[in-house]
């Protein structure tokens, strides 16, 4: 399984961060419970915006953090 960021996103946010974790393990199992799901009923990320938005919204990104000054 190749994952990307949506992947990460999920994972996080709908398993990981929902619910007391009492153990180290417990995230393991989040996970691997997530993995399972996702394998049995795969579905296709659906993006949200044009690669032109996206691109556009990066290259204004880009330029703030360029005159920073750090």
């Amino acid at each position: 399984m190749i994952w990307g960021e949506a992947q990460f996103v999920e994972v996080t946010t709908k398993w990981l961060c929902r619910g007391p974790r009492r153990s180290t393990k417990d995230p393991e199992k989040a996970i691997r419970s997530w993995v399972d799901t996702w394998t049995e009923k795969p579905r296709p990320i659906t993006w949200h915006k044009a690669a032109d938005e996206i691109l556009d919204t990066l290259a204004a990104y880009c330029q703030r953090i360029s005159d920073s000054g750090h």
